[in-house]
């Protein structure tokens, strides 16, 4: 097995074509790839994991103190963007809705767009302010580099995130599911922490229902009467309110450990 590092916009079609078994990509760039290679039932990619990171949306942007804010208004307008196809097929969508019969409402080829659609592969985000473009199509993250160039968003095209997808015509689909297999419990094991704690028995439903764990949590009798001890995997981004809520519930000894790996 070898490992292969590729621009993001071009793994959806590695992997589509059965180049590459498994590949890590954006979801905005495995839309943008069957927007404009619409997927057959050999060419499809499959969504295998949401990853947990690099969430962003890509949208439909604007000068903040410009005469536009609604996507409708640019229509027939000069749009800039490095996803011509989502955005051939967004216009394509809002002039069908307005003019039946002119678009067949899906970005192909034999739409007859009014929208004039223009590919820049980076730098989008100036692309107002020099007169090229009415509105840009851009993706956002934190919003800082398109407050910091006078531009607003009125409208999100694709919400997106890093995602791990495969093949439908992977060479050997045991060594695949192994390895995916592998990279969820990374995964997992980046999201999840160990919380373990001590618990009078008659209080163990109120707190189990602060931990229930990923399947449910497990639960050991104590040599002390009336006392168990309670392991469970809690979302790391809320373990510190869980514990918390744990103390006032009356747990005791409450511990928070790391997970290395998981299955």
């Amino acid at each position: 097995m070898a490992l292969i590092f590729l621009n993001a916009a071009d793994i959806p079609k590695f992997v589509a074509e059965g180049v590459v078994d498994l590949g890590i990509t954006g979801l905005d760039q495995i839309k943008e790839y069957e927007a404009v290679t619409p997927p057959t039932q050999n060419t499809t990619v499959e969504e295998v994991l949401d990853l947990g990171f690099g969430s962003c949306t890509l949208e439909i942007q604007v000068p903040e103190n410009g005469r536009y804010s609604k996507p409708e208004e640019l229509i027939g307008r000069n749009i800039c963007t490095s996803f011509v196809g989502l955005t051939k097929q967004y216009f394509a969508k809002l002039e069908a809705a307005q003019e039946p019969g002119i678009t067949n409402g899906d970005g192909t080829a034999g739409d007859r767009l009014r929208t004039k659609i223009g590919h820049l592969s980076g730098s989008v985000e100036v692309a107002c302010a020099l007169g090229m473009a009415d509105g840009i199509v851009d993706l956002v993250e934190s919003g800082e580099t398109m407050k910091s160039h006078g531009l607003k968003a009125i409208q999100t095209v694709v919400k997106s995130k890093a995602v791990l997808i495969r093949s439908q015509r992977s060479s050997d689909p045991k060594l695949v599911d192994k390895v995916a297999s592998r990279i969820r419990g990374v995964v997992a094991a980046q999201q999840f922490v160990l919380c373990q704690y001590n618990i009078p028995r008659n209080l163990l439903t109120t707190a189990t229902k602060i931990t229930p764990g990923k399947r449910a949590p497990t639960i050991t009798q104590l040599e002390e009467a009336d006392w168990v001890a309670v392991s469970s995997m809690v979302e790391r981004k809320r373990i510190a309110t869980a514990m918390d809520e744990l103390a006032s519930c009356g747990a005791t000894d409450i511990l928070v450990l790391s997970i290395a790996n998981s299955r």
